[in-house]
This record gives C-alpha cells, structure tokens and sequence, in this order.
C-alpha cells in the first residue's frame, strides 16, 4: 500500500509518516519499482500502535522504546503519565477557576484585569501582611471575586489575616453564604470552625437561616459559634445550646451573656431562667457545671431568676451557695 493510500485509510498525514521514517520510528517494508514507500499489513498495524500510544501523551521517543525495547516495562512509565496528567488537570482547573473569578468580576479594562490578578495572587501570598492588604484592598480597590474571598477565609490560619478576611466577605454581600455553607460540611475540623466563624461575621437574614441549620451539626464548635452569633441577634431557638454551652464550660461566660440578651422582656427572662434552674436540677450535672448555672443566672433579669437564687444561696454544695448569695448582694445593690 502506498504512503497516501495509508495516510487516507489512517488519518495520519504523509507528512508525519515520513517524519516518524526520519526518526527511526516506523520504516515502510518495500519499495516498489519506481522508488515509493510501499507499506505492509505490519507496517499499518504498527502505524495504528504509534497513535495508540500518542493518544496517551508518549513522546516520540517513549514510544519507540516501548515498541522496539523487549525489556521495556510500561508501568512506571503509565504511573509518571498519571502524575504528569493530575498536574496538568490541577493547573488546568487552577487558571480556569482564575479566569471565571476574573469574568465574575466583570472588569471593563485591562488595568482592572489586571488588578483582579494581583489580588487573587495576593490572597494566596505566603506573607500574612500581603493576605490581609489583600483583605483590605478588596473593600473599595478591586472588583471582589467573592467565592476566592471565601475559599481565603476557610484556608486562612493566620487569626488576624481571618478576622480581616471576614470583615471584607461581610462587606461584600451574602453572595458567600452559600459556599460557606458548604464549608460547614467539611470533612477538617478547622475548615467548619472558619466556616461558621465567617458566617456569625455575616449580616442579613441569609446567614442567619444558614446559622439556624448551623444548630444541627454534630460539631460541638460550630453548633457553639452559631448559637453565639445567634443569641446576639436574638434568635430563642440558640438557647437550648447555649445552654450546653454554660454546662460543658465550652465560651461559658460567651453563653452566659448571650443568655442575658435573648432574656429582653419578663417572658423570655423566665424561660431562660427555668431552663437553667432545671439544668441545675439534673442529677449528670456535675459541681462545676452547678457553679456556672448559677452564675447564669446573674444577669437574667426577673423574678425566677431572684428567686432561683435565693433557694440556691442555701445550696448543699458550698461553692453553688456562696456563688448565689453574692449575686443576689449584686443584684440588691443593683
């Protein structure tokens, strides 16, 4: 078969057949009697070969190893092909997550392309005080590509770099809640921790129905966080976690407080005051624990409250006693 019969049958242009010639890589069988390449049933097969291997990113070379080398042994050659292949999809899907923040931010000239690019390099800096110029510029400098101010937040260890990355996602609208939710399943810790940390940082009714769902985790820290963030704006469905929170000593005096600001009229005081009371009350509480109800109960406003203490000033255990006996003093003074 000659070379544009095999070219026409295997989509491989004679051009490159007589480049894989030059190379060593492939030699036609016969000549015919004016002189042109004349190619085998062999000769194609191992045309079909070639391509084979080029469709799985071997150079020219590998593949003539691995088509004339007996002793040549694919699998490491396969293995660095899967790592040259997973670097290349990492990079790949790096510039394309790079580029679609770029068009997210819709930037009208080259200069606010460019400046998107330093920002996006910056917040990825191994300098903390280049991350949070980042944090600082994204506020009025730069078009913020939100969803790389998230990702930021929940990588961020740095606990001065976070607290500013969280105030320039709270500026920059409850476009992060979503993600941020996200980040609350995670499977590391300290990524749920960031997530609800940013959230709580967060105004409007979006993050607060992300902070209720947040009440429900399994995670101690981020039912914690939540509950904080919502008894402050004075959400009664934190007051059963906070609650744990005063018992298991875990930001207890955080708890406490937040306790004292939900308890705003005579109603909601005297539930959170029998709420503590009856968690006093519970025989798996153990003396610390009791300590801490009791000074719970300091700031709640109220007659429970009062009275609470009253009956706890004769407390069997000393330290319970003594702990109600000098709020109520407070509280006369008060």
């Amino acid at each position: 078969m000659l070379i544009g019969e095999v070219a026409r049958r295997s989509g491989v242009s004679a051009r490159m057949l007589r480049h894989y010639e030059s190379l060593g890589l492939l030699r036609p069988s016969g000549r015919t009697g004016s002189g042109y390449r004349e190619y085998s049933g062999d000769d194609i097969r191992r045309i079909f070969h070639i391509e084979s291997l080029r469709s799985l990113g071997l150079s020219l070379r590998e593949i003539g190893r691995a088509l004339d080398d007996p002793g040549f042994t694919p699998s490491v050659l396969v293995a660095d092909l899967v790592r040259q292949t997973r670097e290349r999809i990492a990079a790949e899907t790096e510039l394309l997550t790079k580029l679609r923040r770029i068009d997210a931010a819709e930037p009208a000239a080259w200069d606010d392309v460019l400046q998107v690019v330093a920002f996006l390099q910056a917040l990825r800096s191994k300098s903390a005080d280049a991350r949070q110029r980042a944090a600082l510029s994204s506020v009025d400098e730069v078009p913020v590509p939100v969803d790389a101010l998230v990702e930021a937040v929940l990588s961020e260890a740095d606990p001065v770099v976070a607290g500013t990355l969280r105030w320039a996602l709270a500026r920059a609208g409850d476009g992060g809640t979503a993600p941020l939710a996200e980040g609350l399943g995670s499977s590391v810790a300290a990524v749920r921790s960031r997530a609800v940390q940013a959230l709580a940082a967060m105004p409007g009714a979006e993050a607060a129905a992300r902070l209720r769902e947040a009440l429900a985790s399994l995670d101690a820290v981020v039912r914690g966080y939540a509950a904080l963030a919502l008894g402050t704006r004075g959400v009664f469905d934190a007051v059963p976690t906070l609650f744990d929170m005063v018992v298991e000593g875990r930001n207890d005096t955080d708890a406490a407080d937040a306790l004292s600001f939900l308890a705003s009229d005579s109603a909601t005081a005297d539930q959170i005051a029998t709420g503590l009371v009856d968690r006093l009350a519970a025989d798996t509480v153990g003396a610390p624990a009791r300590v801490r109800l009791t000074q719970a109960l300091a700031d709640i406003p109220g007659p429970t409250a009062s009275q609470a203490l009253v009956e706890l000033s004769h407390d069997a255990d000393r330290a319970v006693a003594l702990t109600a006996a000098y709020l109520l003093r407070l509280r006369d003074e008060r």
